[in-house]
């Protein structure tokens, strides 16, 4: 059970409801009309559950991710592969479309104010997952929507296959565990697919960037060095096994021998096929880092910014707001490395200087990340203590926090949350990356925690996936400026609620974790749409933020992979606080914190305009009941 004033949720969720659907469009505005038009409203809710339906039957792993429930998606799923071919990137996008165009076609003036944002909402999601039009190359993230490589070294099926199935596949019968060597049989042609769509990309005039298809191979022949019998899909299904209580012991080692035989026989030859084919892009690769260099990569550009910065601003616009915010954070750092005693050069001069301490480092061994990992949960427990004096709802999901796999550390970024299964069985996981342990002195370590874990992505997320009556796309929606505005936002909060007091290296390390978001801005603009090299870019990040070159070299790189995803992080935030500040102009001392939080956090993720008009609403609501 969510813990939280149930009155207030209530009120919040009825009110704001009624007064944000009025601000859309024409509909009732009290909740005794909205309570009228429920006996008359159109089936709206059947044909939501309709088109996610459709949806989900081409996203067997997104399902596998949330542990959705059969019947919500159409039938079983854990046993199937997407479809990644040219064939189903086609597929996707023309059901995504379609759900889009039901859902707009639908007459909002009979709908009650909760039917309204749901259609709204959902059709959003779903114009998000049809892509960008006209442009056929890339592939549909289930997180990330269009993105324009099928394969990176950050993400890809060659990634993210093996991550859920490991971590996120539900595994607590001898169905499950059937199905799960039943999805290993499937690599080979899934991965036919995938090939498929490279080639038919490279005839189209799209490779990545060489330095991204050198390190994308990193995973892939590091993934297939073992015997197949210790392969990490075959070691974590054999040790989650155990956990089965029907399975006798020679029945797990059945299938244990099913997982090692699908492995060596479909698994491995399917990512040598593929080490193959990116081999093969080797010659053709370019340097250019950016989606400019692309077809029409401006346009694909231009509109990925919108979904993901969930904006209207332009290209330029952003580049000018990420470079006032990095003289903004540089010039409070540098007033609090003067108090340190640290005044000769630069903010990043200073902070590689400030790096340099031994004694802030943990040791490169095993011992020393088992130490990190302990060190990270004792400061998850410090902020569970005080989240209940900012909020009022708290996610009763569990979290783990856990090194990310060896395999794929490479490119993989610093750290990052998946999230819980739909009914809570299986927790949340805060993920960080310890291939180098240089790259984590411990100054830096509290605001890792407090954006992936509490209060930020895990509260969001679980807060969200608990919203049992929201419609399942809303539950699990993927508006990234929302998502991750708010765990930046939650970095400052945490500095609000006193958990950097007498810590000024701490404090140092979120303002360069909130320098580093707004370089974001400033790179990612550069890459994509003023033809930065990657070098321009690295150095930029480099001397401005003073971060480790082992975490800036993979974070340009990421960028070059996911344009316009770094963006939603601080145009989120800005957001976010921006309408704090208003209300709390408006309200007065009637504002309440933790009442703001609800307003953001119960409804789910939504784009930023419906969250503006949400904290409108509810503004003017307070100001009524005064």
């Amino acid at each position: 059970m969510i813990t939280r004033a149930r009155r207030l949720g209530s009120f919040l969720l009825i009110g704001l409801l009624t007064l944000a659907a009025g601000a859309c469009g024409p509909g009732p505005s009290t909740q005794n009309e909205d309570k009228a038009k429920t006996e008359t409203a159109p089936p709206v809710d059947t044909i939501i559950a309709e088109a996610t339906r459709d949806f989900m039957q081409t996203q067997p792993l997104l399902s596998s991710f949330v542990d959705v429930p059969e019947d919500l998606v159409g039938g079983p799923y854990n046993d199937r592969i997407t479809d990644y071919s040219p064939a189903g990137f086609t597929h996707v996008r023309e059901v995504a479309e379609a759900a889009a165009r039901r859902l707009e076609a639908i007459d909002r003036a009979p709908l009650t104010p909760k039917q309204r944002v749901n259609v709204d909402v959902i059709e959003r999601i779903f114009r998000y997952y049809a892509g960008v039009p006209g442009i056929d190359y890339g592939l549909i993230d289930s997180y990330f929507g269009h993105v324009p490589y099928v394969v990176s070294q950050i993400s890809g099926p060659h990634v993210d296959i093996p991550k859920l199935m490991q971590t996120q596949q539900r595994l607590a019968s001898r169905a499950d565990a059937e199905a799960y060597v039943r999805r290993l049989q499937a690599f080979g042609p899934a991965f036919d697919g995938i090939i498929a769509k490279i080639e038919a990309d490279k005839a189209a005039g799209v490779v990545p960037p060489k330095i991204i298809v050198e390190k994308a191979l990193k995973p892939v022949v590091a993934f297939i060095a073992p015997a197949p019998a210790e392969n990490v899909l075959v070691t974590s299904f054999a040790k989650r096994l155990e956990s089965i209580s029907e399975l006798a012991e020679n029945d797990r080692a059945t299938l244990v021998a099913a997982a090692t035989a699908a492995t060596g026989e479909s698994v491995y030859p399917a990512y040598r096929k593929l080490e193959t084919t990116l081999e093969a892009l080797l010659p053709v690769a370019g340097d250019a880092a950016g989606v400019w260099a692309l077809p029409d990569g401006d346009r694909f550009y231009r509109t990925v910014v919108r979904f993901l910065g969930d904006t209207d601003l332009s290209p330029d616009e952003i580049h000018r707001i990420g470079l006032k915010e990095v003289d903004r954070i540089s010039a409070e750092m540098d007033r609090i490395l003067k108090a340190q005693g640290l005044v000769e050069g630069t903010v990043g001069e200073r902070m590689v200087k400030l790096a340099e301490d031994p004694s802030q480092y943990f040791p490169d061994s095993d011992e020393g990340r088992a130490a990190i990992l302990d060190y990270l949960r004792a400061q998850v427990k410090e902020v569970e203590a005080k989240v209940p004096d900012y909020f009022a709802t708290i996610p009763p999901q569990k979290l783990e926090i856990r090194r990310i796999p060896v395999f794929s550390q490479e490119g993989e970024a610093g750290g990052f949350y998946t999230n819980p299964s739909l009914d809570g069985t299986r927790p949340g996981i805060y993920w960080i990356n310890l291939r180098d342990m240089k790259a984590w002195p411990k100054w830096s370590l509290k605001t890792l925690t407090y954006h992936e874990a509490v209060p930020g992505h895990h509260f969001q997320t679980a807060i969200s996936m608990n919203q049992g009556e929201l419609p399942l796309l809303r539950r699990i929606a993927p508006f990234n400026a929302y998502t991750e505005g708010w765990a930046l936002y939650s970095e400052r909060l945490a500095y609000e609620m006193g958990l950097y007091e007498g810590d000024p290296l701490g404090n140092l390390g979120r303002l360069q974790d909130e320098l580093f978001r707004a370089v974001r801005l400033v790179v990612d603009t550069g890459i994509h749409a003023k033809h930065w090299t990657r070098e321009e870019a690295i150095d930029y990040m480099y001397r401005t933020t003073g971060s480790d070159k082992s975490e800036v070299v993979p974070e340009i790189e990421r960028y070059m992979a996911w344009p316009g995803q770094a963006l939603g992080y601080k145009l989120g935030m800005l957001k976010i606080l921006e309408l704090r500040e208003r209300a709390k102009r408006e309200l007065g001392p009637a504002f309440d914190l933790k009442a703001f939080h609800d307003v953001v956090l119960l409804d789910g993720a939504v784009p930023m305009a419906v969250l503006e008009v949400k904290v409108n609403a509810w503004i003017e609501q307070m100001k009524g009941a005064g």
